[in-house]
């Protein structure tokens, strides 16, 4: 009896897949981990859209990249919560999330004092 279960093949081997699974799951990984880094490096909360689209700020593609650069050189300097402005504009930005949480006009930066954060970065 022992003879018989041992000459049969296959039997605890493990399952192979095909090189082109293997590939494609390589790709799809790929394309996620690229997704997910784009995506992570600033975002808008709900808040900070609203604030945005009240106050007349203009986010565009120039804007995202400025605070993009701006939160990686936050990450760098290991600050939680900045400050980043200009003279026509102000965002508190949560650096270790990536998000905006607000955006203030220039009148809204005379009369606030700003809290809770480490850092500030000129635009």
């Amino acid at each position: 009896m022992i003879d018989r279960i041992s000459s049969v093949q296959g039997v605890g081997a493990s399952v192979r897949r095909p090189a082109a699974a293997d590939a494609a799951q390589q790709s799809f990984r790929t394309q996620l981990l690229t997704r997910q880094q784009e995506s992570q490096s600033i975002a808008f909360s709900k808040h900070a859209r609203q604030r945005a689209e009240q106050r007349g700020i203009q986010v565009d593609d120039e804007l995202m990249d400025q605070l993009s650069d701006t939160v990686e050189k936050a990450q760098a300097k290991g600050a939680t919560n900045i400050l980043a402005f200009d003279t026509t504009r102000a965002f508190i930005i949560n650096v270790p999330n990536g998000r905006v949480i607000t955006a203030m006009s220039p009148e809204e930066m005379k009369e606030n004092i700003f809290t809770n954060i480490d850092g500030a970065v000129i635009l």
